[in-house]
């Protein structure tokens, strides 16, 4: 049965499909199976760099390892059980026909409270939440003291964490493994980035999640979205030159990996 790892957060711009998309990568890259959701019905940013590499490959001539990416299927009316939402069908159904032929499964989160998204948290076996490293993001996972720097409490998205794992509890499920990913770190340890990473520290071991560190603020992020690539895929398309912040990015992504610590076995990509 395939593992779930859902990359979910109520906030936009913190690199949810970038970091779908290479984590769905490298592990296609490693030989696995690996299915993937854009659970965005509005802007499919996942669901577009898919489509965009579909496209590339074909018109470059390659065959370069790839997750399978699919849309939901429509929710049929006629099949709906008593009280059962449409929304939760159409997952289910998604699931439902590569659960058994997949290894993994990456499911793409919309920054926002959906139906979708909900149901999607309860489903994960691997939670992995990307955040911009700075106060704005951290004001979805907990309420701090302005002055202090104390936290107060968790906040909303703290919270539908905390339902989705009680659910699963319920239903006598493995619990949620949470990662919240640090991305855009700057290369200097500044004051404020200090702060963060001490505030994250404790709300850890608070609510229960690891902090690992994620992609830095890079350039080549940007050019490689149109032709759906990723890091990984540099040298097979022409680019036997990597440049010193490209090399770095790659390191970033083979750490993320290692620190997300899968069921899977040790090996390159």
């Amino acid at each position: 049965m395939a593992r779930i790892i859902v990359v979910g957060n109520e906030k936009g711009g913190s690199g949810k499909s970038t970091t779908c998309m290479h984590v769905a990568t490298a592990l296609a890259r490693m030989g696995h199976r690996v299915g993937a959701l854009d659970l965005d019905l509005r802007q499919r940013t996942f669901a577009r760099y898919a489509e965009n590499r579909r496209a590339y490959l074909a018109s470059a001539g390659l065959a370069l390892p790839s997750p399978d990416y699919r849309d939901l299927p429509p929710a049929d009316p006629a099949t709906l059980a008593m009280g059962e939402n449409a929304q939760d069908q159409r997952l289910t159904q998604a699931l439902e026909a590569m659960h058994d032929e997949k290894d993994f499964i990456v499911i793409d989160c919309p920054g926002s409270h959906t139906r979708l998204s909900q149901y999607a948290h309860t489903l994960a076996d691997t939670l992995i939440t990307p955040m911009n490293d700075s106060f704005v993001d951290f004001d979805l996972l907990a309420r701090i003291d302005p002055t202090t720097g104390k936290i107060l409490g968790p906040s909303i998205y703290s919270e539908m964490v905390w339902s989705a794992r009680q659910t699963r509890a319920q239903a006598k499920l493995a619990p949620i493994d949470w990662i919240v990913l640090r991305n855009r770190l700057g290369s200097q340890q500044m004051r404020n980035k200090r702060k963060v990473g001490d505030a994250l520290e404790e709300l850890s071991r608070r609510i229960g999640f690891r902090v690992i560190a994620g992609f830095s603020e890079r350039v080549i992020f940007r050019e490689l979205f149109p032709r759906g690539l990723t890091l990984l895929d540099l040298r097979d398309t022409g680019s036997d030159h990597l440049n010193l912040s490209n090399i770095a990015a790659r390191q970033e992504l083979r750490d993320l990996m290692a620190a997300l610590r899968l069921p899977i076995p040790s090996g390159g990509f």
